[in-house]
């Protein structure tokens, strides 16, 4: 009897999909379906080395030029999925592929700015290859100023990326404290530091009313309740939205994404989500946790497909991530949620920026980030996964061996 896959999605977490089937023995078909013109590649290195000018456009793709033909998955390159039906995806060029398995990978879009002029020309998003190379050509000239909007992750490091090239860099965020609602503000306040040290402004505790135009019609600054950002291109970084409206429109059930259980099955039998579209419960927490970073895409990858060919995967990985600015580099593992009433524990030198912070909540790590440090992000894991009571004075102590602390 033919089984037939079909993958919608061209990042990450698809791609990781199609070659976990292909690894575990499934010799069904595979069709992958993406909106987008290019094969699968990776977002996270779109806004990090490829951005920068120092990673080769190659470097993104998910697999080697070939990979899919010979590995039997057919490519549906810049078609659309359009409809869910019984059996079958419709596609916007009006043909149709079977399925008796599929897997949502459809991933996420840039949050919109809703001011007058947020679509006028010289104002960017950043979340697909095409942005990316759009905005690399923008940036290379240098000598530029650029009004950033967002203090997320994102926000920083393409300010990060638009230093690097001599451009004049203003963050605007309504925010007091870059990163304040991931890291906090003491860890927050590191990164704004790092940031000021290399020529970038701050506009904080500030909202961006307007994107001003000149007399071509393209953005000339952006309009705040605190003055005028002069501009000549603005880049608009304030998160993403996760693409559910295939789901929805298949009748399954969605809220802030996907909703899938622990193996990532939505509620009709036979489909499946993963990457950041996908809304899961998470066994840790006990709770749902949607995450949007490249650990993430490659665990729930393999999982989805896993499950799809008669598994009992689970997703249960402490979510990862990492963040490339200047000399900096950061890996963060843990979870956000517990971090918000938790104490931040410091190990290492903070005005150096070499340092392991950690969050701690009634005596158990929750949350870990090292800077400048490096291999050290399994001995933090395990921490954080075997709910380790933890003394603070040892865990900052770096003499204390981390894997002595058990």
């Amino acid at each position: 009897m033919s089984t037939h896959a079909v993958v919608i999605g061209g990042g990450l977490a698809a791609a990781t999909a199609v070659e976990e089937l292909r690894a575990l023995g499934y010799d069904g078909s595979i069709d992958l379906v993406t909106d987008e013109p290019h094969r699968p590649y990776q977002r996270p290195p779109l806004s990090k080395g490829y951005l920068a000018g120092d990673d080769a456009r190659e470097s993104v793709f998910a697999h080697p030029p070939g990979w899919e033909s010979d590995h039997e998955v057919v490519l549906h390159l810049g078609n659309a999925a359009r409809r869910i039906l019984d059996d079958s995806v419709e596609l916007s060029d009006g043909s149709t592929l079977p399925f008796d398995r599929l897997l949502l990978a459809t991933g996420a879009r840039p949050r919109k700015l809703s001011v007058p002029g947020a679509d006028a020309p010289g104002v960017h998003t950043f979340r697909t290859l095409d942005d990316a190379d759009a905005l690399r050509a923008a940036l290379a000239h240098g000598d530029r100023r650029v009004a950033l909007i967002g203090s997320g992750w994102i926000g920083l490091e393409l300010a990060a990326a638009a230093r690097g090239y001599g451009n004049e860099v203003a963050v605007i965020s309504p925010d007091r404290v870059p990163l304040a609602a991931a890291l906090g503000e003491e860890m927050g306040a590191m990164f704004r530091e790092l940031h000021e040290e290399h020529g970038v402004s701050f506009r904080l505790g500030t909202n961006a009313l307007a994107i001003e135009t000149g007399g071509d019609g393209a953005a000339a600054g952006v309009r705040t309740d605190d003055g005028l950002v002069d501009a000549d291109l603005v880049i608009v970084g304030i998160g993403a939205v996760p693409n559910t409206e295939l789901a929805e429109a298949a009748g399954l059930d969605v809220d802030h994404g996907i909703l899938v259980d622990e193996q990532l099955r939505t509620s009709r039998p036979g489909v499946f989500a993963a990457g950041d579209a996908a809304n899961p419960l998470h066994p840790f927490l006990g709770a749902r946790l949607r995450s949007e970073h490249w650990a993430n895409a490659i665990a729930s990858g393999k999982v989805s497909a896993a499950n799809m060919i008669g598994g009992d995967a689970v997703l249960d990985d402490v979510p990862y991530f990492y963040t490339d600015q200047y000399d900096l580099g950061m890996e963060y593992s843990g979870y956000g949620p517990l971090t918000r009433d938790a104490r931040v524990v410091i190990r290492g030198d903070r005005a150096e920026r070499e340092l392991i912070a950690f969050w701690v909540a009634e005596d158990r790590v929750v949350a870990g980030m090292n800077v400048n440090v490096w291999d050290v992000s399994d001995e933090i894991q395990r921490l954080i996964r075997e709910r380790v009571v933890v003394d603070p004075a040892r865990l900052a102590d770096p003499a204390v061996d981390l894997a002595a602390i058990a």
